[in-house]
């Protein structure tokens, strides 16, 4: 079995602390064996990327462009065997690894590769200016310039190991940042795969970086540097404070993607089965390890029965098994640790008063090994339930009936820590926008869960800072800057 090296500075380096195993959610083999950096070997990518930013900042776009697509046609190139790689160490079903896996990468790199084309420059109207303590009376043109950050440490999440890491490395070269990247300790492989494209396609020395390891003083070196000047993160809310903490002690630039707790608001004149179809996806997608997912149901009392029923015969047919089977829909979650968490949400969703309408057993999957967690719909639940306020990050759906009107629904919703993705059915579409423009989320989908890939993406409250996707992506990685001069 190979033993991944780390990659710093254009070369693949031993790291000091040895490996570990990366273990298949599915049946808990051992996929690989991944890096563990030291904190000296962090601090040696962040000073290779900051050595490397005058030159790949001054390099011209169309080169930075040419290099982002070379990678993308190696990506899809690799497609079969980086899939299987990416579905034995996420556990994904087999739809889900070969359509949102490398396939995703592929697409975001080909898409920045054209970012990096975009005008960075835009004039601004002239101002006349009289004359006074500042000089003689003038004509002043300005210029607003998009200037790259400098180097940008990625931290990346568990959930995918292609899309999430495309989706910074990518814009992040394309402005003209070198990047130092942390992926997530429990699928590395798959990053590092990215990296191997980015060097096969000429990517130079240190532009790129990728360090790893399961200890938390890897992550705190890669944002702790002096050499760090924006730190992306994907990850849990808690972990994105400490990060922003240290951040703020030296003004570190951020962007942070944290945790939801989607509502899904389904009025009474809604179309039940398109619900259902969306609020379904968080048992199938990931195995409801996604943080847009719809998690939090807020249903009228008129249709609130016929809902749970839907749902409840939709969730009948979802097999739970082998993610490299055919027909399974629900695989794993990433670990023993993450399955036993998710089961304690489900047994203080019962304690709190919650009723199990489906799910709730842990499922025998063939020898019984593997972290296979039952698809759960908790009903009859009320918005002070824990298991309504808090991220499960799991298979588990909870569903909160009202009684009013809109505005009923509105508090309901709103009445959340978070605000990534929420979500409204209703017949009506003048009233479902409506609710929507009154949601405080940063992103709302009215009858569709779908997504459309240039809209900014991002979150209120403690959902995040900042946006990205599609050109917001590019603005996140870089710094206004303004030239004037007298006309």
């Amino acid at each position: 079995m190979n033993a991944q090296p780390l990659y710093i500075g254009g070369e693949w380096v031993e790291p000091a602390g040895g490996h570990y195993d990366v273990v298949n959610p599915a049946d808990e083999s051992v996929v690989g064996l991944a890096p563990e950096a030291s904190r000296e070997q962090v601090a040696d990518a962040a000073r290779a990327a900051a050595e490397a930013f005058e030159s790949w900042s001054r390099t011209p776009p169309q080169t930075r462009a040419a290099i982002l697509d070379r990678a993308a046609d190696i990506m899809q190139r690799e497609f079969e065997p980086w899939t299987a790689l990416a579905q034995a160490e996420t556990g994904a079903p087999t739809g889900i690894a070969r359509g949102m896996q490398v396939g995703v990468g592929v697409a975001r790199f080909r898409r920045y590769a054209q970012g990096a084309l975009e005008p960075v420059e835009k004039g601004l109207p002239p101002q006349v200016t009289e004359a006074g303590p500042m000089g003689r009376a003038s004509i002043l043109g300005a210029l607003e310039v998009r200037q790259p950050v400098g180097v940008v440490t990625c931290i990346t999440s568990y959930n995918n190991p292609w899309a999430n890491p495309a989706g910074k490395v990518a814009p992040a070269l394309a402005m003209g940042n070198t990047v130092v990247v942390k992926p997530a300790p429990q699928d590395p492989l798959s990053v590092f795969r990215m990296a191997q494209a980015l060097h096969e396609a000429g990517v130079p020395a240190g532009v790129v970086n990728v360090v790893g390891g399961q200890s938390v003083e890897v992550g705190e070196a890669a944002v702790d540097s002096p050499y760090v000047d924006m730190v992306s993160f994907t990850g849990s809310t808690g972990v994105g404070q400490r990060i922003a903490e240290v951040c703020g002690r030296t003004m570190k630039r951020q962007l942070m993607e944290l945790g939801g707790k989607g509502a899904a608001v389904v009025m009474d004149d809604a179309d039940l089965d398109a619900a259902v179809m969306g609020i379904g996806t968080t048992f199938s997608f990931y195995s409801g390890q996604i943080c847009t997912a719809p998690t939090r149901v807020i249903v009228h009392r008129s249709v609130y029965e016929q809902l749970i029923e839907k749902l409840t015969g939709y969730l009948a047919f979802m097999k739970v098994g082998d993610p490299a089977a055919a027909g399974t829909v629900v695989g794993p979650v990433i670990s023993a640790a993450h399955r036993d968490r998710v089961e304690s949400y489900i047994e203080l969703g019962k304690k709190e008063g919650a009723r199990i309408a489906y799910g709730g057993e842990r499922p025998v999957v063939g020898d019984g090994r593997g972290f296979y967690v039952a698809p759960t719909l908790l009903v009859d639940c009320t918005n002070d339930m824990r298991v309504v306020r808090e991220e499960i990050f799991g298979p588990v759906v909870v569903v909160v009936p009202f009684d009013g009107d809109e505005d009923e629904a509105v508090r309901l919703a709103n009445d959340s820590d978070f605000g990534l993705l929420s979500y409204v059915w209703s017949g009506d579409s003048a009233r479902a926008f409506r609710i929507a423009r009154r949601l405080r989320a940063g992103g709302v989908g009215v009858n569709t869960i779908g997504r459309n890939m240039e809209a900014p993406f991002g979150g209120f409250k403690r959902s995040g800072v900042g946006r990205d996707v599609g050109s917001y992506a590019l603005h996140a990685y870089s710094e206004i800057q303004s030239i004037v001069w007298p006309g």
